[in-house]
């Protein structure tokens, strides 16, 4: 039987944070195996995980609700530096 990931908060997350460090050029993309940078895609992506957060308020797990405020906050400092080079 084929390995399935769990769809959960945390996996959505995830893997909007990881399309959001691709487009910092801190992640290589899986496609061409190449560090590439596109500060409009990162911002679109930190965008969406803003809204996520606007959207759950009072409605996530204490653990739930620390992921995505950590998140977050990493990436909109990485944000903050890529766009300062």
């Amino acid at each position: 039987m084929e390995n399935r990931l769990e769809a959960s908060f945390s996996t959505l997350i995830l893997s909007i944070a990881s399309s959001a460090a691709m487009a910092l050029g801190l992640a290589p993309n899986p496609t061409t195996d190449k560090m590439e940078k596109d500060l409009n895609m990162a911002q679109f992506n930190i965008d969406l995980l803003v809204l996520l957060k606007k959207k759950t308020q009072n409605n996530l797990e204490k653990d739930e609700q620390e992921f995505l405020e950590t998140i977050l906050n990493d990436l909109q400092m990485k944000f903050l530096q890529a766009k300062g080079k």
